[in-house]
This record gives structure tokens, sequence and C-alpha cells, in this order.
């Protein structure tokens, strides 16, 4: 009963605050009475509405009034919707904007009730962002579009600037303004703040058309169906006028699926401990979802709970308590903190104070001992330039040692270069020899084939001056013979011809070492002069003697007197016999 009081009060006081200051508080509490069928009491009515200074604009006030002779005994057997109207007629009129809104009377005061449900207990009413945003997403989900979370952090960051809430009339003309639904139509929104309507303050939990089975007739029939925390309504149609019966829940109802049969689909059966429901969803999707609504509502009266959404709302205010008085925790631990500092602060000048006259014989302190320094800095300042020239001879001599060892590396380095390119210039003259002795070996090899094909040819000749001198009867095989030979003579030319190409080519390669013999034994005297000239650091390595060469009428070759002269001998008796 708590609750309930607290929400009718929130009603009330919007009505009272629009009343005039006169006896209009008679109209308000005589309406107050018919809509919450409570008894009339005439004459409390009057005694309290004296004309003196007890009236109900008076320091008394009319709340004593309404507390203890309307309030405490409302017994829950009224209309809701009808209260609230009552109460929304006395103040609309005075506080609903005059500028054109995008909803009908009807929403505004469905969004009024609204905010009487979410709005804080504590007067004036405001309701606090979080539930707007609650409500403004509610709206949204319910219009089928997309919430826009920017936007609102947006309006949010604006509104805590400047406030803590907004009003009833405030949020009317937040949602009149279509600022949170650009692009949806009237019919649209109308529609959504009727679907949050029915789940906050007529505790619809779900709600729309099935299949009834009769007790009776045996008879299905299309119904209504409407789902609060302890009740199934089910009417003819939507709008709620021809109303055929309840299905009263408490914990010891249960739901359950049934298979199709006698040509229905989707069923499935309510079981309450006086009465069985059999009922046909439209499809599938729809008979899951009222199953488990159901079972949720059970379960919910089996616990004790509220509606889901009563009891999310107690739980936003409990963090949002929570929150506040964390918050006033932290305000108090703040100012604890502020006098600790200001303690503090007053400690501190206190030693600042010590500080400064500690200063103060500092300084005096200081004082003496600068002029000591000066003493003593002046005693030092005759050794200090002494030490000072004595550093600058020093200098100068490390300079010069410097500049000599300087141009001694210099030096050495110069050597160790001319030392390389001797190096260098040793092994191109070692390679030249290495392939003057190549082609010289080659030479060689190809004089002595030379000699031995000569030696061969003449042989040839020979015996061809001897067959001549046979007999005719011979001329003829002897002729076959001689062409066979002549023949085998070409082929030997032309192999000596090919003999005295690679001949002439061994000479060119050897006139090539020769060259580069030369150049590297030049090079070798050019860095024999340098090295003599840098004090003979270096010795050179110098090439042994050589023998003059022996030319032949083939060309230069490498042979000894000797063998030259055996060879001379070899061909003079060959020309001798072959005489």
């Amino acid at each position: 009963m708590v609750g309930l009081k607290e929400e009718l009060l929130k009603s009330i006081w919007h009505a009272f605050t629009a009343l005039d200051l006169d006896r209009s508080g008679k109209v308000l509490s005589h309406n107050l009475c018919t809509v919450l069928n409570v008894p009339h009491d005439p004459v409390a009515l009057e005694e309290h509405f004296r004309d003196d200074d007890e009236g109900p604009v008076s320091n008394q006030g009319y709340m004593p009034y309404l507390n203890k002779f309307i309030l405490e005994k409302v017994q829950g057997n009224f209309d809701k919707v009808e209260f609230n109207r009552m109460c929304w007629t006395l103040c609309a009129k005075k506080n609903l904007s005059k500028s054109p809104l995008l909803i009908s009377d009807e929403d505004a005061f469905k969004v009024w009730v609204i905010f009487n449900f979410l709005s804080e207990d504590k007067y004036p009413l405001i309701i606090v962002p979080e539930e707007i945003e609650y409500l403004l997403k509610k709206i949204t989900e319910a219009m089928g579009a997309g919430w826009q979370q920017e936007q609102f952090d947006h309006y949010k960051i604006a509104l805590n600037t400047s406030r803590e809430g907004l009003s009833a009339w405030e949020l009317i003309d937040l949602i009149g303004s279509g600022q949170f639904s650009k692009g949806m139509d009237r019919q649209t929104v109308s529609m959504a703040i009727n679907e949050v309507f029915n789940e906050l303050i007529l505790d619809v939990l779900k709600q729309g058309y099935m299949l009834k089975k009769g007790h009776k007739r045996k008879n299905w029939m299309e119904r209504w169906f409407v789902l609060k925390p302890n009740v199934i309504s089910y009417y003819v149609s939507e709008d709620l006028k021809d109303k055929k019966g309840d299905i009263i829940l408490d914990g010891n109802c249960c739901v359950e699926a049934l298979p199709d049969k006698d040509g229905k689909k989707c069923l499935f059966l309510i079981k309450c401990l006086d009465k069985t429901f059999e009922i046909s969803a439209s499809d599938k999707k729809k008979k899951q979802e009222w199953i488990q609504a159901i079972q949720t509502t059970v379960n919910l009266l089996r616990a004790g709970s509220p509606p889901p959404h009563k009891e999310a709302r107690q739980k936003r205010k409990e963090l949002r308590q929570k929150l506040l008085a964390e918050q006033e925790e932290l305000e108090r631990q703040m100012k604890e903190l502020q006098a600790a500092n200001e303690n503090k602060q007053k400690e501190l000048e206190t030693v600042r104070k010590q500080l400064e006259a500690a200063a103060a014989r500092a300084a005096e302190e200081e004082k003496k001992r600068l002029q000591t320094q000066v003493e003593l800095q002046d005693r030092f300042s005759l050794e200090l330039e002494r030490e000072k020239m004595v550093r600058q001879q020093m200098e100068e001599q490390v300079a010069q040692k410097s500049s000599e060892l300087e141009q001694y590396l210099q030096r050495v380095r110069e050597l160790e270069e001319m030392y390389k390119q001797l190096q260098e210039a040793l092994e191109d003259e070692k390679q030249a020899r290495q392939d003057e002795e190549t082609v010289r070996k080659l030479q060689a090899r190809l004089l002595e084939e030379e000699t031995a094909k000569r030696a061969e040819l003449e042989k040839w000749h020979l015996q061809q001056q001897q067959t001549i001198q046979m007999t005719e009867a011979e001329k003829q095989e002897l002729e076959n013979q001689r062409m066979m030979k002549e023949q085998a003579l070409q082929v030997a030319m032309q192999q000596l011809k090919q003999l005295e190409l690679e001949r002439k080519e061994a000479l060119e390669q050897y006139e090539e070492v020769k060259k580069k013999l030369e150049t590297a034994a030049n090079n070798t005297k050019s860095w024999k002069d340098k090295v003599a000239h840098h004090e003979g650091l270096i010795r050179l390595i110098e090439p042994g003697s050589k023998n003059p060469h022996f030319i032949t009428n083939w060309g230069p070759a490498a042979f000894t007197e000797a063998e030259l002269e055996e060879r001379q001998r070899s061909w003079k008796g060959k020309k001798a016999t072959s005489e």
C-alpha cells in the first residue's frame, strides 16, 4: 500500500499545484473520493475547509486531510486510468504547452502517466536523464526504429549543464517535438506510446489474438488475450469493450505445449486449480512466445516478485540512490580532506616561519663563510696563476710532440702503402714469369711435333723416290700407293699448317707475356727507386739474370746452345740419307 500511496500522491500533486488558492480543494477532494471509491465524509470535509487560518491554503496545508480522510481509506478497487484522467483534466489545461505537438492529447496524457511512474520520489517531481533514456528507448523499440545513442548523449550533456531533469510538461514537449522520432508518422508514434503505456502502467506483459476452445460447446473462437501479472483476460476484440472471461494465475498454474489435433495447430494448455484452457496460436513463434511469457509470469508469482518493469525501475532507483550515497560519502571525504588540508596548511605556515628564522641565521653564517672564502680565494689566486703558466708550457710541449708524432705516423702510413703496392708489382711479375714458362713449354712441344712431321715427310719422300725406280709392272700398284700417300701427305700438310697457326698464336702470347714482364720489371725498378728514396727501409726482390734467346727460321725459341747443335746434326744426317 505504501507504493500505491506514492503513485497516487504524484498524480494528486499535479492536480493540487494546478488549483488556484481558493476553495477548489473541495472539488478535488470530492472527485478523489469518487474515483477512488472512498466514502464521503461531509462533516470532516467542511471542518477541514472552514473559513479560517486552518484551511487548506494555510500553514497546516492540504496533506494532513488528504492522508487521513482519503488515502488511508483507499482499498485498491478503483480504476487507475480514470483516477489519472481526473487529475490530468485538472492540471493539463494550465500546464500543457500551447505550441503544436506531433502527438495527440490522449498520447500526452499517457506520457504524463508514464512520467508519474518513472519520476523520482521527491517534489517538485522530475524525471532524471537515466529514466528519460529508458523511456525513449522503449518508445523507439516499439516504433521499430534504431536507437540514436550519440544524439541522446549530446542532449544529456546539454541537459546536465542546466538542471537535474525534466518536468512532466517538458517531457511531453520533448516527445511531442519529434526530436527522437524523426521519420515516423503520428500513428506510429501513437501506437508506440500506447504499447509502452500498456506495459508500464496497465501491467500488460503480452497481448494478441488467439483461438480458445470453449468448455461447454467445445468450439474454437478467436479472442483478444491480455496477459497481466496475475491474470489473463480475453475479449471479443482488441478494443477491450466486451470482456469474455479471465484466467486467474497463481503459483500452482502451469503451461504445456500440445501436439496438433482436430485440425488445429500450435496448441498449448494452461492448467489452473479449477479449470484447464486449450489455446491455439497463429504460428509456432507466437506459441513459444506465449508459453514463455505465461511461464515467466507464473514463476514470478511463485517467487513473490513484482512485474519485470517495476522490478527494473526499483533496481534503477536503488542504483541511483547507491551512487548518490557514494557521491555524498565522497563529498564528505573531500570535506574531511579539505579540513585536514587546512590543518596541514597551518602546520606548514608554522614550519615556514621556523624555516624563515633558520634561513636568517643561515644567511648570517653564509655571510661569514663567504668572507672567509674571499680571503682563501685571494690566497689561492696567485698559486692558480702559477699553475696556469706551468700548464700552458706543458700544453705547448705536448702539442709539439703531438705534431712530430703525427708526421712520423704519416710517414709510416706512406711506407706501408708503398710496401703494399710493391708487393702487388712483385705478384704481377711472378705471374708474368709463370705465363712465360707456360708459353715456352707449349712452343717446345709444338716444335717437337713439327720436327717429327718433317722427318716423316722426308721419309715418305725417300720412299717415293725408291718407288719410281721400280719396274713398270709394279708401276700401277705403286701409283695407287702413291695416291694414297699423297692424300696422307696432304692431310699431314694440313696438320702442319694447323701447327704453324698454333705456333704463331703461341708466339703472340709469348710477346704479350714478354711485354707484361717488361712492365713488371719497370714497375719494380720504379718502386726500388722510391724505396731507396725513403732511406732504404725495404729491400727489393729482383729476378735473376736471363740468357739471351736464340732465334730460328721459325721464330724465337727457348733452346739451349747444346740442344740447337744436336738438332742441326740430326737434320743434316737425314738430309744426306735422302740424297
